[in-house]
C-alpha cells in the first residue's frame, strides 16, 4: 500500500487501522502536532507548565472536556483515531502501546495539540540542508538533557530535543530558516558538544532512532514536544495518553500559518 501524502489521507489511514508508522518527512508543508491527553482536573495546571516552558511545550489547539475533534487545527478529526500509534500511562507508568485510543476515551479527558520540529523539516530541505533521519527513512533521535523546564507544583521535566547532524558551514542557515517556526520549537537550543547538555553518548538516543554522522558534521539540538512525556512520567497522574514519540497528528495548518 502506497504512502499516503496529504493530512486527510493520513488521517483516514490511521483511523483505518492502515498506517502505524512514524510521520518524519509526510504530508511536506502541514504542521504536525503532538498528542496529551489528562484528565480534566489537572487540564489548567498542564497549560500553565506548557506557557511557562514554550520553547518544547508550543500549544497549538485544547479539546473541549470530552470532545476529541481539535476544531481549530483538523476540524472533523478525532484524535482518538488519527495518530499512528499512542501510548498509554497509569500513575506515570508506560503500560502498553496502541494504534487506537477509543477503548481508553473518558468523558472528563481534555487534549493538547503541540508543535513539533517535523513542521520545519520541508523547509530545511528546501533550504539545500540536509535531514539525515528522512534520508535514512528513520524516526528523528531524541535524549534527554540536563536542562529543567520551569516547573509548576505538579509538572515539572528536563527538556528533551531531537537532533540533526549538520557541518559547520550549514548551521547558521539552519537557525535562520527554523527561527521563524516558533510554535514548531523555533531555533536550535544547543549546537555540538553533546556532553555539554547531559548526552554522554550520541549513538545512545532515549527515543526515536539513531542517525548516521558524515565526516566533519556537528550536532544541532531542538527542543522536542516529548518533554510532555517526561512530565507524565515524574507527575505521575492516574491515567494520560500521549503520541508515541515520532508518530505525530498531522494537522490541516500550513507550515507558513505559524511562522513569524
Amino acid at each position: 500500500m502506497s504512502i499516503p501524502t496529504s493530512p486527510f489521507e493520513i488521517r483516514q489511514r490511521c483511523r483505518a487501522g492502515q498506517f502505524d508508522a512514524p510521520t518524519p518527512g509526510l504530508a511536506p508543508g502541514f504542521v504536525q502536532a503532538n498528542l496529551v491527553v489528562l484528565p480534566y482536573d489537572l487540564a489548567f495546571e498542564f497549560l500553565v507548565f506548557c506557557q511557562r516552558n514554550p520553547k518544547p511545550c508550543p500549544v497549538l489547539d485544547i479539546t473541549e472536556v470530552g470532545d476529541p475533534q481539535p476544531k481549530l487545527i483538523a476540524p472533523g478529526a478525532d484524535i482518538r483515531t488519527d495518530l499512528p500509534r499512542y501510548r498509554i500511562f497509569r500513575h506515570g507508568e508506560f503500560v502498553e502501546e496502541t494504534t487506537d485510543i477509543r477503548p481508553f476515551w473518558r468523558s472528563d479527558l481534555v487534549g493538547f495539540l503541540i508543535g513539533c520540529s517535523f513542521s520545519f523539516e520541508n523547509a530545511l530541505l528546501d533550504a539545500g540542508l540536509p535531514v539525515r533521519h528522512i534520508e535514512e527513512g528513520k524516526n528523528v533521535p531524541m535524549y534527554e538533557t540536563n536542562i529543567d523546564c520551569i516547573p509548576t507544583k505538579r509538572f515539572s521535566a528536563p527538556l528533551v530535543v531531537s537532533m540533526r547532524p549538520l557541518l559547520p558551514n550549514q548551521v547558521v542557515r539552519a537557525v535562520e530558516v527554523t527561527h521563524r517556526y516558533h510554535r514548531t520549537h523555533g531555533s536550535p537550543v544547543h549546537i555540538g558538544s553533546p556532553d555539554a547538555i547531559g548526552i554522554r553518548a550520541i549513538e545512545n538516543v532515549d527515543y526515536g532512532d539513531a542517525v548516521t554522522f558524515c565526516e566533519g558534521e556537528v550536532p544541532v539540538f531542538w527542543a522536542c514536544g516529548v518533554t510532555t512525556q517526561t512530565a507524565i512520567i515524574r507527575a505521575k497522574p492516574e491515567f494520560a495518553i500521549t503520541h508515541a514519540p515520532g508518530h505525530m497528528f498531522v494537522s490541516d495548518l500550513r507550515d507558513e500559518d505559524l511562522t513569524l
